[in-house]
Order: C-alpha cells, then sequence, then structure tokens
C-alpha cells in the first residue's frame, strides 16, 4: 500500500469538488433541478440529445430509415447540451428519469410513447420500421447478442478507460492499466468476429452495426479519447475495414453531424428539423465557428 492511498471512510459523503472534468454536472441523486420544458416539432419523432457516440447510434437509425424511403421516420432533433446541465430539466426528466442523452418521444402514438437508452431506441425503431434486424430468429438472435454486447461492454470504455484515460483529475496506473486491457481485449473480440463477417452480426447491416461503430470506430481513429496510438488501434485490421466502409456510408455522414457541437463548423448541425438543414444550417452556413 503507497502512502497515498485511498481508504474508503465508513459512510461515503459527496464531495462535490472532486470528479475530473465533468464533476459541475455529476451529482449522485436523480430528478430535476430546474422547470424546463421541451421544445417539440412537428415531425412524428421528437428527439433530445448530443452528438456524443451515443447520441450518434439514434441519429445514424433515423438517416438511414430514411434513406430506405420511411416518412415516419422523420424527425426533429433538438440540442441537449449535457455539459450545461440541460439534462436535468424537468421537461427532459419526464421523457428520461435517468437524465442522459439520448431520448426520444414518438408522437405519432396517442399517447405519445417516450423511449430511452441509445439500445431501447434503435430496436424500438427496428421494430416499427421492420428494418435494420433481420426477422429469422438464428439472425435477428445474433444482432441483438452484439447490441446488447455494446450496452455492456460500453461503460467499461467509456466510464473506465475514456474517464480514467483521458478526463481523471490525474493520471493513475492502476485504473489505467485495468480498463486498457479490458479495452483492448474488447477490439479483439470484435476483430475476431470481423475477420469472417463483413458486419458484426453477419452478412447484413443491422443495428448492431449502429450501437458499436459511434464507439469503437471512433476509438480506432483516434476521435475519442486521442488514444489510437496508445491502444495500437492499427493493429486490429479488421475494425479498421469496418469502421472506414461504414464511415463511408452517406446516412452516417449525416447522422454524425446532428446535434454536433464541436469540430469543423460545416460538420456541426446544431438542430435539425429537414433534410435540407444539412446543406443550409450547418454552422459554416449560419456564421458559427468551430468549437474545442
Amino acid at each position: 500500500m503507497t502512502d497515498d492511498s485511498y481508504t474508503p471512510p465508513r459512510v461515503w459523503k459527496w464531495d462535490q469538488e472532486s470528479g475530473g472534468k465533468f464533476a459541475n454536472i455529476n451529482r449522485p441523486v436523480a430528478g430535476p433541478t430546474h422547470e424546463k420544458a421541451l421544445p417539440q416539432g412537428e415531425h412524428p419523432l421528437q428527439l433530445y440529445s448530443l452528438a456524443t457516440p451515443n447520441g450518434v447510434k439514434v441519429t445514424i437509425m433515423l438517416e438511414e430509415l430514411l434513406a430506405l424511403g420511411f416518412d415516419g421516420a422523420e424527425y426533429d432533433a433538438f440540442l441537449i447540451d449535457i455539459t450545461e446541465g440541460d439534462q436535468f430539466g424537468s421537461g427532459f426528466v419526464e421523457v428520461n428519469p435517468n437524465s442522459k442523452i439520448p431520448a426520444m418521444l414518438d408522437q405519432s402514438m396517442r399517447p405519445p410513447i417516450r423511449v430511452f437508452e441509445s439500445g431501447s431506441i434503435l430496436l424500438y425503431l427496428a421494430e416499427k420500421f421492420s428494418a435494420f434486424l433481420p426477422h429469422t430468429p438464428a439472425q435477428r438472435t445474433e444482432a441483438l447478442n452484439w447490441l446488447f454486447w455494446q450496452m455492456g461492454a460500453g461503460p467499461l470504455l467509456g466510464g473506465g478507460f475514456g474517464h480514467f484515460y483521458a478526463y481523471a483529475p490525474e493520471p493513475y496506473e492502476y485504473p489505467i492499466n485495468r480498463y486498457t486491457m479490458e479495452v483492448k481485449r474488447q477490439l479483439d473480440v470484435l476483430d475476431r468476429q470481423l475477420a469472417d463477417h463483413t458486419y458484426i452480426a453477419g452478412n447484413e447491416y443491422t443495428i448492431a452495426d449502429m450501437a458499436i461503430w459511434p464507439w469503437y470506430g471512433a476509438l480506432v481513429k483516434g476521435r475519442v479519447y486521442d488514444a489510437a496510438e496508445f491502444l495500437e488501434a492499427h493493429t486490429y485490421r479488421n475494425v479498421i475495414r469496418w469502421t472506414d466502409e461504414i464511415a463511408e456510408r452517406p446516412a452516417v455522414r449525416r447522422g454524425r453531424m446532428v446535434n454536433r457541437t464541436w469540430g469543423e463548423p460545416e460538420e456541426q448541425l446544431h438542430e435539425r428539423h429537414d433534410a435540407s438543414d444539412f446543406d443550409n444550417r450547418t454552422q459554416d452556413k449560419i456564421g458559427g465557428g468551430a468549437e474545442d
């Protein structure tokens, strides 16, 4: 045991100054912190989100559905700035009591149906439109295997590796080593699966790819945590191949832009209400600059 090792108290108390980069919005209780109604647009689906990997899953799915001609997948995407605590507004908490993005309202139903958790939204949309989820029991189950794999693996990548590698107040060797080992194991799982399959669940593009690509595709390209070199991401050749192929899909390119508030201005579409917004309402068109 080192001199600076931590001994937990008998009863934990909340230290508002600890927690790293996001300490100002993290808290140990649920519920709203302020009254704020959510805006609503005219389309069947109302999305409240931010272009984090979890948010991108859903905007990719919606853009893919629209590309297939499903008019019922038209949506309004409103920005939820989690760094400012928008997720704790009363209206958002009504849609997602867990105060996490993304959250969605299906206004085509009476009463409207709320859907929260990115995996639940993907599955809801796949079943609603009978798309991007195979119908045969074996293939459907395989796609769901990988969808739920991401639900379980993602917190170890984000809350584990990402937090201690990129966001903790200072670097700590033990948790970085612990979660690096796990993330490299996850990448190896994906690499072995993709050695024999075009897509994650087989030879068909499904919601499993939409769930996994925003996290692990971004990871191996250095777009999250700037850790590609650290993880030797180039050695996972099958993951790189799959990542590059999905990145070329037009719907994926559009989906990555929605609710994005950082990067190049031409890649930022803070809100999306119409397909023409990709041409007319990106930040370079309305005078906004790039943000860090």
